[in-house]
C-alpha cells in the first residue's frame, strides 16, 4: 500500500509544502503559507490536509551543519510538528532538512532562472527536497 505523505518546510513568516507518494518516492510543490511570527493560519493548512488526505506529514527539522539544533528555529518547528499533530491528530516525522533551501534554490534555478526564485517557491520547493529525502532515508534503512 501506497502513502500519500504531505511536507512543510517551517519558517517564521512563510511555511512551504509539499505532497508526495511514497510509491514512487516523489514529491510536488503545493502553496507556501504565511505565518506570523511562525504560527500560520491553520484553516488554509487544514484545507490543504483534507483535499490531500496525507497518511503522513513530514517537517522539515532545521540544524546546522554538523546536525546541532539552531537555537531559536529548530525549537519552533518542533512545536509546529507538535501542533499537527495535536490539531489534526496524523502522525508527524522531523525529518533532518540541513540543505534543503540550498538544493531548492538551484533546482528552481535550473528550471527558471531567477524569475523562478520568489520565496513561496523556495519554501514549497525545500519541501519537496524535504520529502525527497525523506523517502531516500526510508529505503535506505
Amino acid at each position: 500500500m501506497s502513502r500519500t505523505i504531505m511536507g512543510f518546510d517551517f519558517g517564521t513568516k512563510s511555511i512551504g509544502s509539499a505532497i508526495g507518494q511514497e510509491i514512487t518516492g516523489t514529491a510536488s510543490p503545493l502553496k507556501a503559507f504565511k505565518a506570523n511570527d511562525g504560527i500560520p493560519n491553520w484553516d488554509d493548512i487544514e484545507k490543504q490536509i483534507k483535499e490531500w488526505q496525507p497518511d503522513l506529514l513530514v517537517v522539515g527539522l532545521p540544524t546546522d551543519l554538523s546536525g546541532r539544533d539552531l537555537e531559536t528555529i529548530t525549537p519552533r518547528a518542533k512545536k509546529f510538528a507538535n501542533r499537527l499533530h495535536g490539531r489534526f491528530g496524523l502522525p508527524v516525522e522531523l525529518h533532518d532538512e540541513r540543505l534543503s533551501t540550498t538544493e531548492a534554490r538551484a533546482s528552481l534555478f535550473e528550471r527558471g532562472g531567477y524569475r523562478a526564485l520568489s520565496k513561496g517557491n523556495i519554501d514549497s520547493q525545500s519541501a519537496v527536497v524535504i520529502l525527497e529525502s525523506w523517502f531516500e532515508a526510508l529505503w535506505s534503512e
